[in-house]
């Protein structure tokens, strides 16, 4: 008679407040991580297309590779965050693991070859006229690199990527995984930073046209 009086006990859910603050920090993690390697991938797609007619289309490739850089921070940092943690001990990212030994081994290359890319790309527009010849080149070869390196990256990150890009922006799911409007307005202020240095740096593709017509 009392089992039939008493109330039946709610389902604890998983993401609650309390003991499983870590296990948001991991799932956090992992939704800004895919968020902004969606929103990196559109952009990197209207970047390819201006890398096939570069020359007739050199400001915009400028200007989405500018407004590339802070979002490719936000990616980097969060992965280096994930490996930090796990390499640290923390349970719950001790949990999740890491990724096969192929892409571990992939994923540093991959962050330098992104900085390589940028970077050289970044001093070809605003670097010394003397370096010029050295910098294309390395932008190039870099790029060739990078790409065979992302291609691999992207394609073994897809299913996950699909899976938790948009869930903070779900009203449906995201109130599941605290921290959700954090999530969100960094990679939208990353957005917003990066299209600032694409706006502050665009008219350098005058001077550097000039200087090397």
């Amino acid at each position: 008679m009392t089992e039939l009086l008493t109330p039946p006990r709610k389902k604890r859910n998983p993401f609650s407040r309390g003991r499983h603050a870590v296990r948001m920090g991991v799932e956090g993690n992992s939704r800004l991580t895919s968020a902004t390697a969606l929103v990196l991938l559109i952009l990197l797609a209207i970047e390819g297309v201006t890398v096939l007619r570069v020359r007739s289309l050199l400001t915009p490739h400028v200007f989405v590779g500018m407004l590339l850089i802070p979002p490719i921070l936000v990616k980097i940092s969060s992965t280096l965050w994930r490996f930090g943690n796990y390499y640290r001990g923390t349970s719950d990212y001790r949990r999740k693991g890491p990724p096969p030994v192929p892409l571990r081994v992939l994923g540093p290359f991959v962050i330098i070859l992104t900085v390589l890319l940028f970077g050289s790309g970044v001093l070809l527009l605003l670097g010394p006229i003397s370096l010029r010849g050295q910098l294309l080149q390395l932008h190039q070869v870099s790029f060739v690199l990078w790409f065979l390196a992302m291609t691999v990256h992207v394609l073994s990150h897809l299913g996950e990527t699909a899976r938790l890009s948009t869930k903070d922006w779900s009203p449906r799911v995201r109130r599941y995984v605290a921290g959700s409007r954090s999530r969100r307005a960094t990679l939208g202020l990353s957005l917003v930073a990066g299209l600032f240095l694409a706006f502050l740096t665009i008219p350098y593709v005058g001077v550097w046209l000039g200087r090397t017509g």
